[in-house]
This record gives C-alpha cells, structure tokens and sequence, in this order.
C-alpha cells in the first residue's frame, strides 16, 4: 500500500521524500501543488519493500484532496517544523483526521524536521515524542538538508507495516507495499 505524506506547508515534508528517493536536498524547492507520487525500494530483512509515495501539499486550499490519498495508504508520515510551534499543533490536527477517517490500522510515523535548525528550535522533543507515544506512532525527529535519520525514518515504518495478504480481487493491489525475495546478490544487515 502506499505510503502517504502530511503535514502543515513549508515544513520541508518534500525534502524529506526527496532526500529518501533520490538522496539529495534541494534548498530551492517548489511548494506541492495538489500531490506528487514517487516510489523506492528498499531491504528490509529477506524482503523487498517497495515505497509508493503520495507527497500531498500542505496550503489549506489542498486539505480537501487528501483524504483520497491517505484512505488507501499502509503508512502516514505527518510531519512538523521543529522551529515552528504552530506546525506541531497543526500535525495534531492530522493526525485527529487520521485516526478518524484513515484506514483503521495505519502506522502513523511522526518526523519533526529540520533538526540542522536546533538553535531556534520551538517544539521540544521530549513533548512531540511523549505526543507520539500517546498515540502510538513511530517518533523520529530529521534533518532532510543534513541526511538524519530519513533512511531510518522509512525503515521503521517498513518494519510495522504488516505483510500483505495475497487476494486477487483487490482492485488497487498494484498500490499495495510490495513484499518480493532480494536478488541473491544483495542481503540486508
């Protein structure tokens, strides 16, 4: 299933999925407009985990669209500014519509970003992690422009995502998190 991405605008959710797909950080990155849809694949044990990734926009005007993406998603990652107090109060926010209108067992993956910006920091960790864990989602705080802890930030959502079940009837099976063998050339550590 694929993986889908929220948060409040300009809190660097783009960077995060760019810095994960493409390794690399743009400092002049475009707004989101409406969603974007970008995939990667990565080890996870003896498996293959294949990311489908919506990166929804964050302007208000776009709020309506993202329940289409997130609906049919395995995994959320809402993100927060750590500079930006009132990006954390909009994460609850989401993450209020989440448990409410997403699928009942979404992982839930919360990345406060833009640690490399810790001196003008405004939400402290210990409450966005005691926030997380009230809930209980996955807690990571990120610095897309500094590459920490964005590989790990997918890797422990790959590990709660349940393994899929094989039906043929699923209409949106090609959307599903893809669970394949590695190439015996490559293992995981």
């Amino acid at each position: 299933q694929p993986v889908t991405d929220l948060k409040d605008t300009g809190v660097g959710k783009s960077s995060i999925v760019c810095r994960f797909v493409q390794d690399h950080f743009d400092h002049n990155i475009s707004p989101t407009i409406g969603a974007s849809f970008l995939t990667k694949t990565v080890p996870c044990g003896n498996e293959l985990h294949k990311f489908l990734i919506w990166d929804t926009a964050g302007q208000e005007r776009f709020h309506s669209l993202a329940p289409m993406y997130y609906r049919g998603s395995a995994a959320a990652v809402v993100v927060y500014d750590i500079t930006k107090l009132d990006s954390f109060q909009t994460l609850k926010k989401w993450v209020k519509e989440l448990k409410e209108h997403g699928p009942e067992h979404i992982v839930v993956a919360i990345a406060g970003n833009k640690t490399d910006l810790g001196d003008i920091r405004e939400v402290p960790t210990k409450e966005a992690k005691d926030f997380a864990e009230s809930i209980s989602a996955i807690f990571m705080e990120t610095s897309a422009r500094n590459a920490v802890n964005i590989e790990e930030l997918f890797q422990k959502i790959s590990r709660q995502i349940p393994p899929l079940e094989n039906t043929d009837a699923d209409s949106h099976e090609s959307f599903k998190l893809t669970r394949q063998p590695p190439p015996s050339s490559k293992r995981c550590c």
